[in-house]
């Protein structure tokens, strides 16, 4: 999973450009409360700066972001509804944490205009959803592995995978949000000065990128709960006869195949803005290394191990006529493995690089080891009892099925602004208005009638 590096902005005061027009002033109060929430939102992210990554509230983060969220929203319907006048389009400082930058360190931004504000938020609102599943998983730890475990210990670890993968398909759906409403919108309205150029972490192509990241990071967490039971059952066996518990090898093959293609596709995005940067060679433009070689990293490894589990199908379920193409595919994810374990360095981001090295490495030792296992086991079967040819690597791409997704990212519904136009309050007072219109015209009508009706006295409307 990719931890994400927290941003930090800079302190505004929204009643120093915002005037309400309002003609009974009922936003008043309002634009200070939304001060308010933007300071308390950049207060956590100060904080979170100072902080261990074990040690942040990613939580805090979640529910903050998800306060200050309704009162933007109702400060830009205002705005577009010219119920509040802006005396100068505003200027909001963020840190971009996915530009690259040759001194490794988060460089300040000065974004115009309320949407810029919305857009980071937004992206702030995703990172921390990312974080908080990691935190999630790094808590339970290896726990498949762990041969002292109990069944009900082991099912309330993988609740928490569960709850892992959900906040992980939330943050895809807000990066999408953000890539397919926000950015189009804030091309659209005013605020982006001529010559102004969004910085990676706003573009359409990286946050469509982290949609598909977080999407991956979600599907490979429900593989790994996928093989819960079936790990456990095998801490004392590795390898092959597959237990009774594990889920078929086809469907792992197929899941792996989808999580390379939304890594792949995610670096191809995450490198547009870089080989578009034009002679100017301005590295700020380019997306950083870090994330770049993640989801390098991942592609690879998703790859290998899909062929593995195409090599174990073939092996488990295809008897003689595959026992060569069980061969064959295991070979090609043995080989794979061994240029991603000696070729291949580690992101570093919330923890020393060379922790992260050795995690990388003994991940990759492990799935290296349990290849080699179905290896030598396939390759002894198809030796002594199959006798069947082994295919070269060009005869296997054409057996390679397409991939299958495992759980789909939640769309984002943002909430509903906490003033103005679509707010509840305003709905309410313009129907009570209406009302009142309502009424007045009634009364009106009414007086009109009994004007114009005949008197009762004798000979009332008899008039010669």
């Amino acid at each position: 999973m990719y931890l994400y590096q927290l941003p930090t902005t800079g302190a505004i005061s929204f009643s120093d450009f915002c005037v309400d027009h309002s003609t009974d002033k009922a936003y008043t109060h309002q634009i200070p409360e939304a001060t308010q929430a933007r300071a308390n939102l950049r207060g956590v992210l100060k904080e979170a700066k100072r902080t261990d990554h074990g040690e942040k509230d990613y939580l805090s983060l979640v529910k903050l972001v998800e306060e200050y969220i309704p009162q933007l929203r109702g400060l830009m319907g205002c705005v577009a509804h010219d119920e509040i006048g802006l005396k100068t389009e505003p200027m909001f400082s963020w840190r971009t944490t996915l530009s690259a930058n040759i001194f490794h360190n988060a460089p300040r931004l000065d974004v115009p205009g309320l949407y810029a504000d919305y857009s980071f938020t937004l992206l702030t609102y995703g990172f921390a959803m990312s974080n908080l599943a990691y935190s999630i998983v790094t808590s339970v730890g290896i726990y498949e592995h762990d041969r002292a475990i109990s069944d009900a210990d082991r099912k309330v670890k993988d609740e928490k995978l569960n709850v892992a993968v959900d906040f992980l398909c939330r943050a895809s759906g807000i990066f999408s949000y953000i890539s397919d409403t926000v950015l189009p919108e804030w091309e659209t309205t005013r605020g982006s000065p001529p010559g102004f150029a969004k910085p990676p972490d706003v573009t359409r192509e990286v946050t469509s990128a982290l949609a598909k990241l977080s999407l991956a990071d979600a599907q490979t967490l429900a593989i790994r709960r996928l093989l819960s039971k079936s790990a456990y059952d095998t801490n004392i066996s590795p390898g092959p006869p597959l237990p009774k518990s594990h889920p078929p090898p086809a469907l792992l093959a197929k899941l792996h195949i989808e999580c390379a293609s939304l890594y792949s596709s995610a670096r191809l995005l995450a490198k547009t803005l870089g080989s578009s940067k034009g002679s100017s060679g301005d590295t700020n433009k380019e997306v950083s290394a870090e994330l770049r070689r993640y989801l390098g990293n991942q592609a690879a490894l998703h790859t290998a191990l899909s062929h593995k589990w195409l090599g174990v199908e073939a092996g488990e379920k295809g008897g003689t006529e595959k026992g060569g193409e069980a061969v064959a595919f295991l070979q090609w994810a043995k080989k794979e493995l061994e240029e991603i374990k000696d070729g291949v360095k580690v992101v570093s981001l919330g923890a020393s690089e060379k922790e992260k090295e050795e995690r990388w490495k003994e991940n990759i030792n492990n799935e290296l080891t349990n290849a080699n296992l179905f290896l030598k086991y396939y390759k002894k079967l198809n030796d002594t009892l199959h006798f069947q040819p082994v295919p070269t690597q060009r005869d296997l791409q054409a057996r390679i099925p397409g991939g299958r997704i495992a759980i789909p990212a939640k769309p984002y519904d943002p909430p509903i602004p906490a003033f103005g136009p679509g707010s509840i309050e305003y709905t309410r007072r313009h129907a009570e208005h209406l009302q009142l219109d309502d009424g007045r015209d009634e009364a009106t009508a009414d007086a009109a009638s009994t004007s114009k009706s005949p008197g009762t006295y004798a000979g009332a409307g008899s008039y010669f």
